[in-house]
């Protein structure tokens, strides 16, 4: 998402906890002469959340788009999620708290902080990455499945509460199970051999089309990447 972004001439700060693969991801993208920044953020942290905001005013002045797509999968509750899956009863406290915090929690810090400087300016697009309802309802998928279940009520209350401000908020997903690196590797060999695992570049085009002057005024949208054409089409 954030390639696509830079390719259309945005700027674009990525956010992420300090590390190898936020410095790669922005220094990968700055070499293709892209307008990338690389923003330490860990979204658990009100702290953290503020830094970065900060960063964002004295740097730009304002803020036009925030995608909030901080996550952490199942991997960090069950390695065998896929193939043994385990029963909500017997998920740990710890490990529920760890994965709320960031998939929901840190939605909600995220666009907390970031709402402020489009709240100053009138104006302003907030798109939350989602998934699939299915996966909020499968066996073995507590606490990521509620996690993204309650990121949906967050966008759809954020989205009228924002509605006479000028800032719009609609959701984003996939559509299926994408190569992200929260599937173990097992598991996604059987993906690939079924042709059923999506590449990232499926969300090009919804997150342009989001991100761009042509959503203005679409908000409580949810929209599935994978389908986005046809969504496209009965929008109009």
């Amino acid at each position: 998402m954030a390639e696509s972004l830079l390719e259309e001439g945005a700027s674009v700060a990525i956010g992420s906890r300090h590390g190898e693969k936020l410095d790669k991801a922005v220094q990968q993208l700055s070499e293709k002469g892209h307008d990338v920044y690389k923003l330490p953020m860990d979204v658990r942290s009100e702290e953290s959340v503020q830094a970065a905001v900060d960063w964002v005013r004295e740097t730009w002045g304002g803020l036009d788009v925030l995608v909030n797509n901080a996550g952490i999968g199942m991997r960090t509750v069950n390695a065998k999620f896929l193939t043994e899956p385990q029963p909500f009863y017997e998920v740990s406290p710890d490990s529920f708290r760890n994965l709320v915090d960031t998939n929901l929690t840190g939605y909600f810090l995220a666009a907390r902080g970031f709402v402020s400087l489009m709240l100053k300016q009138g104006k302003g697009k907030i798109i939350n990455i989602s998934m699939n309802h299915e996966t909020m309802k499968r066996r073995g998928f507590v606490p990521y499945g509620p996690s993204r279940a309650a990121t949906e009520s967050l966008s759809y209350i954020m989205a009228e509460d924002l509605k006479e401000h000028g800032i719009t908020v609609n959701m984003l997903l996939p559509g299926g199970a994408t190569l992200t690196g929260m599937i173990p590797d097992e598991a996604r060999k059987a993906f690939e051999g079924s042709g059923s695992l999506l590449e990232p570049e499926v969300m090009r085009d919804g997150i342009i089309y989001l991100a761009s002057e042509k959503s203005d005024g679409i908000t409580g949208e949810r929209i599935v990447a994978a389908e986005f054409d046809q969504w496209l089409k009965e929008k109009r």
